[in-house]
């Protein structure tokens, strides 16, 4: 990819896994890769423990508000990172998708999302090494 890769981060309400999965992203890499998150169905606002647990590491998504996930979003990313939202997610053909069976934090305390964060941040570790070339 010779331009800035796209990545979209989608989840159902777009409150936790997404946010916070755009937030490590963002942290991790920069203005190096595009960022974008979506939900098929947007929750009204950030999930409050998802904000806390980033937040412990840093990192401040309370200003992020949930979008809804459109056909154009999909299109123009080059990798659709998915968590949870199984056929509502639009699907096309050639695209590089990447399915994370991630815990929902929604209704989980703080341990429980200090977990997924965790794990998130993992895999957006993995992400990165695959789209920058090192160096």
């Amino acid at each position: 990819m010779t331009n800035k890769p796209t990545v979209l981060f989608v989840c159902v309400h777009n409150a936790g896994r997404s946010q916070m999965a755009a937030g490590w992203l963002r942290d991790l890499a920069g203005d190096q890769i595009e960022i974008r998150s979506a939900g098929s169905q947007p929750a009204a606002q950030i999930n409050p423990t998802a904000v806390q647990a980033m937040r412990e590491v840093g990192i401040d998504i309370g200003t992020e508000v949930p979008k809804i996930l459109t056909t154009d979003s999909v299109v123009s990313a080059d990798v659709v990172v998915t968590m949870g939202c199984g056929d509502t997610c639009p699907y096309f053909p050639g695209k590089r998708y990447e399915d994370w069976q991630l815990t929902d934090p929604a209704g989980q305390d703080i341990e429980v999302v200090r977990g997924v964060r965790d794990e998130i941040k993992t895999r957006v570790i993995a992400l990165i090494s695959e789209l920058l070339p090192a160096g």
